[in-house]
């Protein structure tokens, strides 16, 4: 399959493009843009993945499935395009950028300049019906997010992984904790933010680990 993700990236995944379940997800896939709305755009599906190249990473953030509301999702968990209103999770985690580091809150919810400086932001499932959350879970997606972890687990150390909520905490279990900084709470979501998001510090943390290995700090 001839996906645009970086060159790095490609390498890495070339056999998992290739196996069987894969193959059928892409059938799958395919045939839910025809006859349904799907977000994100296709070009965007593995956009996270050309943003962020294997090479540069730093930080791990692991989301759900996309946003599910017209002209939300961008290929990046947690991101929006330009222009769209900030959804809830995403407002508290800038809220709580904010508290933590003192980063103004931004015009724009778009978190290419994130991924651009090394942050992985990885939803477990890649692709969604409009309107209709987790409607492309149990379809591979879970399975190929899954070797992607593995694949970074075992090929790099000194990573940040934020694990936001027991599903993100889940999905990142094979992180290897001695060799990498593991940042758990809970999700941003306003169901759960009060619960242990809010106050986490988790960016401050980060950049705190990052610098300490000799790495630079990521630009919240």
């Amino acid at each position: 399959m001839d996906v645009r993700i970086a060159q790095d990236w490609k390498e890495i995944l070339a056999r998992e493009f290739e196996k069987p379940y894969f193959e059928e997800l892409v059938r799958f896939v395919r045939q839910e843009y025809v006859t349904h709305t799907i977000y994100p755009a296709g070009r965007n599906i593995f956009r996270a993945f050309d943003k962020c190249s294997f090479e540069k990473l730093k930080v791990i953030i692991i989301g759900q499935d996309p946003y599910h509301g017209t002209g939300q999702a961008n290929g990046l968990c947690f991101s929006v395009n330009d222009g769209i209103e900030f959804p809830p999770s995403l407002r508290n985690i800038f809220k709580e950028i904010f508290d933590d580091v003192g980063k103004p809150i931004p015009r724009s919810g778009n978190l290419d300049r994130w991924a651009e400086q090394g942050v992985l932001l990885l939803n477990s499932v890649l692709t969604v019906r409009a309107a209709q959350a987790a409607s492309h879970a149990g379809h591979g997606w879970e399975r190929f997010t899954d070797a992607v972890v593995q694949a970074i687990a075992a090929r790099k150390q000194g990573l940040v992984y934020m694990l936001w909520g027991a599903y993100a905490q889940k999905k990142g279990g094979m992180a290897d904790p001695t060799r990498n900084l593991i940042l758990k709470c809970a999700h941003p979501s306003p169901l759960s933010a009060y619960n242990g998001f809010f106050g986490c510090r988790h960016f401050s943390k980060a950049n705190a680990y990052l610098e300490s290995i000799g790495k630079e700090p990521i630009e919240w």
